[in-house]
């Protein structure tokens, strides 16, 4: 799979800036990092990032297996349940379980606040765990949960084993095909209504492009990018005989230009806007090696010269040139379900990273485990153990693993956090007091669009009820225990991009009901190059099977309790704060602000304000909110007029919550933006 350009797969032999087989105190290292950036302050001293990441190493070798060589149910970080499970509490029923204590000291940070994610915990396993056959499901205090059940336990492969994976590989690639081409044959059926239409319309010489809302915006911004590429063969040729480029100047000079060449590709696409990005892999605490990729302004960085630290990796390592400005704040941007952050970067100046770097913030784009390149410190993607994962996994070994990195690269104890549909579930999830409730110390502000936790009426389609209906085994046997339909991400390698884009357009929309009235068509084919990208069955599993969340049709509240819930919101009942219990949240909690898309058929975002407004979650604080009653689920990023309705707010959003405003440059169009302070009241807009 493509990859941003400059930002070579690392050689993996060594890890920059810490010995390979130690851990950061969030449970985070470095490998072999291509392109690495580091800051300068705007006194000139340059604040070496390589040490920064050296004190946050600390603690004994881990590796990430098991002892019996499964990865970890929950991380080592504490949270509010292992806390209490260290003080002595072990749940009813559970005294049979071995007890085994792993122990991290904290060493001293020259990042204030970076290891605040406290390292001690209570592992716990069955005493007859290895002796228990291959696919049972883990029944540890982790996973006793109905809304996250159990996950596949997988030893060491034998030879009985792999026959039996072999097994279910091959029933897989025949099943999950056969409904994959359902799928395609179905969205190309319902397609035949709009060919009809568009044919009447042609044979009546109507053009049936003028029904779209922004159709003259369409055309200005076609004729703007025949400009653009005219400008650049003209620079181009000018360059070749060597004549001058007076009239090119520009603020962010293209770097790529010329016709689109539709590639997966985040960094020609930042090029061709006059930024660029540099990759990075970061590591999980239970092993998995995921990209983390900076968006930057190549004008304000210098390449250092080779030294022996930096001799290992791929790339040139960046800092930033001295400059009376003031350093960005970072801003950490996660995707959504089969996307990767590349959906950020796929509408030229309106994509939402490139506008918040050119806006003024330190950019950073996560990605969850395996996306293009599944890739673990010590499994291969044959081993199911490597796809054994959902989005809890997501939430608390991924993000947090990811958080950590931004942190220790920029200086900064906090960031801002903005996500989009999946990225926003694993994120509440991850927040929530029974998973990593501390990570909201690390966070200013969470940014949710189009926030996953309710279930919409796409959930009832009649293919996902028959995802709901079969029984675990049979999901396992119809869609493999590796990676879900990976027939879709090697259509990649052999498919033209153009052909890609329009079918993967024409799937997305008929599986979750949107459609692409609101954004550019001309752009459309490069918006799908960023997806799908590999996930695991499981995770689909969680998100349609008959257990998880398409039973619940929330994330952390049970179908009864939600039952219970609406008859007391019909009732009127819902005026004041849940009882603990069912509370999602504590104090931990950072600040929220959530876009709602109106006409989203995939989510129920009003529900979820409906829960923080009315004071359901008392120590959630809502410092904006806001419903566009037209928006579909991705037009929160993509629509045309998306930077109007959703981006200028988030950039305010993100500067009045920033902790450390003395020491960061002013984002555009913030000036007059004040600090936000808790005792104002939460703002709600409807649009």
């Amino acid at each position: 799979m493509a990859k941003p350009s400059r930002a070579k797969k690392p050689s993996g032999q060594k890890v920059y800036g810490a010995p390979s087989h130690e851990l950061t105190q969030l449970g985070v290292q470095t490998k072999g990092q291509a392109g690495k950036t580091t800051q300068q302050d705007h006194t000139g001293r340059t604040g070496s990032v390589s040490m920064a990441a050296k004190a946050l190493f600390t603690g004994p070798a881990l590796n990430s297996l098991q002892n019996n060589g499964k990865l970890p149910t929950f991380p080592l970080r504490a949270t509010t349940r292992v806390a209490d499970e260290a003080n002595g509490f072990v749940p009813d029923g559970e005294s049979h379980e071995k007890v085994a204590e792993v122990e991290h000291a904290e060493a001293p940070s020259s990042l204030n606040g970076v290891h605040g994610l406290q390292m001690s915990a209570r592992l716990y396993y069955s005493a007859d765990e290895e002796t228990r056959p291959n696919n049972q499901y883990d029944h540890s205090p982790s996973q006793i949960n109905p809304l996250f059940p159990p996950l596949p336990r997988y030893s060491h492969p034998s030879f009985k084993s792999r026959l039996q994976y072999l097994v279910f590989r091959f029933s897989a690639a025949v099943l999950s095909l056969s409904f994959l081409c359902f799928i395609v044959v179905g969205s190309l059926i319902t397609s035949i209504p709009k060919l009809i239409k568009k044919i009447i319309y042609k044979s009546t010489q109507r053009d049936v492009r003028k029904l779209r809302p922004f159709y003259e915006e369409e055309l200005r911004r076609a004729d703007i990018r025949k400009q653009k590429q005219k400008a650049w063969d003209h620079r181009t040729s000018a360059e070749k005989i060597g004549g001058d480029q007076e009239g090119t100047a520009d603020e962010y000079p293209p770097t790529e230009g010329g016709r689109d060449k539709i590639v997966c590709d985040v960094g020609y696409y930042a090029r061709r806007v006059g930024l660029d990005v540099d990759m990075f892999k970061v590591r999980t605490e239970d092993g998995f090696l995921i990209d983390l990729w900076h968006v930057y302004d190549p004008k304000e960085y210098t390449i250092l010269k080779t030294d022996a630290e930096t001799s290992d990796t791929n790339g040139p390592r960046k800092m930033l040139r001295p400059s009376h400005k003031k350093t960005k704040f970072p801003v950490l941007l996660m995707h959504g379900l089969l996307q990767s952050s590349g959906a950020y970067c796929s509408n030229d100046d309106d994509s939402l990273a490139f506008w918040l770097c050119k806006s003024g913030f330190d950019v950073w784009l996560g990605n969850n485990r395996c996306g293009f390149s599944p890739d673990h410190e010590s499994l291969s993607t044959a081993d199911p153990r490597m796809w054994c994962w959902n989005i809890r996994q997501m939430g608390i070994f991924d993000l947090p693993a990811l958080t950590a990195q931004v942190l220790a690269e920029t200086g900064f104890d906090k960031l801002g956090l903005v996500c989009h549909s999946q990225g926003t579930a694993q994120t509440l999830i991850a927040l929530s007091k029974d998973q990593c409730p501390t990570l909201g110390e690390k966070l200013t502000v969470f940014c949710g669009l189009a926030p996953a936790a309710y279930a919409g009426p796409v959930i009832d389609k009649f293919y996902f009820k028959f995802m709901r209906k079969i029984s675990p085994f049979w999901f396992q046997f119809i869609f493999g225990i590796h990676a879900f339909i990976p027939f879709m991400m090697q259509m990649h390698s052999f498919m033209n991009p153009t052909v890609f884009g329009w079918l993967g357009y024409k799937v997305f929309s008929f599986l979750f009901n949107w459609s692409d009235a609101r954004w550019d068509r001309g752009l459309r084919n490069r918006l799908f190059q960023f997806a799908p990208v590999y996930v695991s069955a499981e995770t689909m599993r969680w998100w349609l099977g008959r257990d998880g969340f398409a039973r619940h049709k929330c994330i952390l509240s049970t179908e009864e309790v939600l039952q219970f819930e609406e008859q007391q919101d019909n009732n009127g009942l819902h005026n004041g704060s849940l009882p603990a219990s069912r509370q999602w949240y504590n104090e931990l909690v950072p600040p929220f602000a959530m876009w709602v898309c109106g006409n989203d058929q995939l989510v129920d975002g009003k529900r979820l304000l409906r829960r923080f407004t009315n004071g359901q979650e008392p120590h959630v604080k809502m410092i904006h909110s806001k419903v566009i009653e037209d928006y579909e689920h991705l037009d929160v990023i993509w629509a045309i007029d998306a930077v109007e309705q959703v981006f200028i707010e988030i950039r305010e959003v993100l500067w009045k919550t920033c902790h450390a405003r003395d020491r960061c440059r002013v984002p555009e169009g913030c000036e007059t933006i004040p600090a936000w302070t808790p005792e104002i009241d939460s703002t709600t807009a409807v649009v």
